[in-house]
């Protein structure tokens, strides 16, 4: 898998993370109006390189106060490489992809750190298909980008700003042209929803209102921050949590992350189910219809996804590296009906190749509609398992160059158990999974472990810090 991080400057306190996720840093540090032009040149020469007959790039931007003044550089860096432009504003990542494939568009470029604190913000490729690159393709623009070639863009026509339609409206209403939208609005759902201030405040709220939900909306104003820790975690969405508790006749409520495609979800009581949820549930809706078929998902997801398959003859899950390019290739190699990763992001190709908030929310309503049972019952009957994450510093590691040699160790701390080498290392064993790897977002190292209890779970962590030396 396709992954590199650099600084512009040298100063540790703010990295430069350029990856098969796109790029991100930390704003007037490391991420400039100056390093949003060199990407987007880095985007517009891969394109004439390519002979790519487009010409159109549709940009969007996730909420955050940064976003404006680096879109407005990578804006004037496209048309500079003599590329029209159709800026889209404020939107969720899912409608840039949308409207990349609506248009018909050479690619999209969509200004956003996802989930990553407000000081972050970031850059994130959409190619022709409406996918995020491949590792090749990400590649190839990370090169461009550490190598500039000014005369491959040079001599061209000055491109223009382009009208375009209501992106939101549009996105919304194709993912409600694939729900069975009668069912949905006899279920009467009441929903709240936390759009954290970010790109899919309106198109969220547009959905739920065209499936006939009565939405109490939080955090739905673009105000340039966020209300709260971006990432849709248990500890982020208390006030979430508190109001949903206080929220007569609940149906469900959501949680988007700043670039709305990931979702987190609450029961009708307020409780938070997790993220690991969100694609399991989606599964279970869309494997209902269809009878069965393939899926696909990260090394990093729960077991769960797996149980549900089995429910349906025929079924299968196909695993790759993290990150939703790694697993639309997955998808796209074993025709997936969904895939999706278990930080909540769910990818649903009838509607577009990112992960996708409102297919998420869309399927989950029309789930509780067919089952006609609340949210916490048909929760209950899934597989329960328990998931510990954290996060280790490069630094607490003893530097990047450190990984490899811990992930050996690791898998020689484990022998006989089946082990995966596709992104870091994953270790399964009979009690549960352990799967190591460096973030392709952040400058940390992330150990995962899921087993049947907590404590299990923590304990198979502990087992991997103390071989590592982080632990006694």
């Amino acid at each position: 898998m396709f992954r590199r991080a650099c600084t512009l400057r040298r100063v540790t306190v703010a990295p430069l993370m350029l990856s098969v996720s796109g790029l991100r840093g930390i704003v007037g540090a490391s991420m400039t109006p100056q390093t949003a032009r060199r990407f987007a040149r880095a985007v517009a020469t891969d394109l004439r390189v390519r002979q790519h007959p487009g010409r159109t790039v549709v940009i969007g931007r996730d909420g955050r106060g940064s976003g404006g003044e680096l879109a407005q550089g990578a804006i004037a860096e496209l048309q500079e490489c003599g590329l029209d432009t159709m800026d889209l504003g404020i939107v969720a990542t899912p409608t840039v992809s949308w409207m990349v494939r609506a248009q018909r568009a050479a690619a999209g470029l969509v200004i956003t750190a996802s989930h990553n604190p407000i000081e972050w913000n970031g850059l994130k490729v959409i190619d022709s298909t409406g996918a995020a690159p491949g590792a090749e393709a990400a590649g190839r623009i990370s090169n461009w980008f550490n190598h500039e070639n000014r005369d491959l863009t040079l001599g061209v026509p000055a491109g223009q700003s382009l009208n375009g339609p209501d992106a939101d409206a549009l996105h919304a209403a194709a993912v409600a042209a694939q729900i069975d939208c009668a069912a949905v609005r006899r279920l009467m759902p009441r929903v709240i929803l936390d759009s954290i201030n970010g790109g899919g405040a309106r198109s969220g709220r547009l959905l739920l209102e065209k499936l006939g939900a009565t939405v109490a909306q939080v955090n739905g104003e673009h105000t340039g921050s966020f209300a709260h820790t971006p990432e849709p975690l248990e500890a982020n969405l208390t006030a979430l949590a508190e109001s949903a508790r206080n929220t007569r006749g609940l149906t469900a409520g959501f949680a988007q992350d700043p670039d709305a495609d990931r979702l987190a979800v609450l029961d009708e009581h307020g409780r938070y189910i997790g993220e690991e949820c969100t694609l399991a549930l989606c599964a279970m809706r869309l494997l209902q219809r269809r009878g069965g078929g393939a899926l696909a998902t990260n090394l990093s997801t729960s077991r769960r996804i797996d149980d549900i398959a089995r429910r349906f003859p025929g079924s299968c899950v196909s695993r790759s590296a993290v990150g939703e390019a790694n697993v639309v290739e997955a998808m796209r190699a074993g025709s997936a009906i969904l895939g999706g990763e278990g930080n909540g992001g769910v990818i649903w190709p009838e509607i577009c190749w990112v992960r996708d908030s409102l297919s998420a929310m869309a399927l989950i309503l029309e789930l509780l509609a067919t089952e006609g049972r609340p949210l916490s019952a048909i929760v209950a009957d899934l597989p329960s398992y328990a998931m510990v994450k954290r996060k280790i510093s490069w630094a607490q590691l003893g530097g990047e160059e450190q990984i490899q040699p811990a992930l050996t160790r690791v898998a020689a701390a484990f022998p006989g158990a089946r082990v995966d080498r596709t992104d870091g290392l994953r270790v399964d064993l009979p009690e549960g999974w352990i799967h190591l790897r460096a973030s392709n977002t952040e400058p940390i190292f992330r150990i995962i472990a899921e087993a049947a209890t907590p404590a299990a779970a923590n304990e198979l962590c502990d087992r991997c810090e103390r071989v590592i030396g982080l632990a006694s």
